[in-house]
């Protein structure tokens, strides 16, 4: 078992989640139930499966609940890109964001 709030990475993605809400809010409102609604299910995804897995009483249950949280870092991941794509918020922005959301992914292959 691990101490969740010792966890580097739980402490990038928590930051990540934080980025992705401000970057919502700067998405137009017609992407409310689209866009705005994966990133930000996506972005909590990660701490929590973080968490949950910290939570575990084996590492084998640990690395099971970062991978599902690596499936979601590589989901918003490729979310974020289309933001970039479809021209929603700037690229120098996205990627600001995308650069946290591959250290998370690097962090992640690090501790499985």
């Amino acid at each position: 078992m691990h101490k969740v709030d010792d966890l580097k990475i739980w402490k990038k993605s928590m930051e990540l989640a934080k980025e992705v809400y401000q970057v919502a809010s700067e998405l137009p409102a017609d992407e409310k139930f689209g866009l705005i609604s994966q990133i930000k299910r996506c972005a909590v995804s990660i701490p929590s499966n973080i968490s949950e897995g910290a939570g575990r009483n084996s590492q084998k249950e640990f690395a099971h609940f970062l991978s599902i949280a690596n499936g979601s870092a590589y989901e918003l991941q490729t979310q974020l890109l289309l933001i970039i794509e479809l021209k929603l918020i700037s690229k120098e922005k996205i990627n600001l964001v995308l650069d946290i959301v591959s250290e998370i992914q690097k962090m992640n292959y690090g501790l499985q």
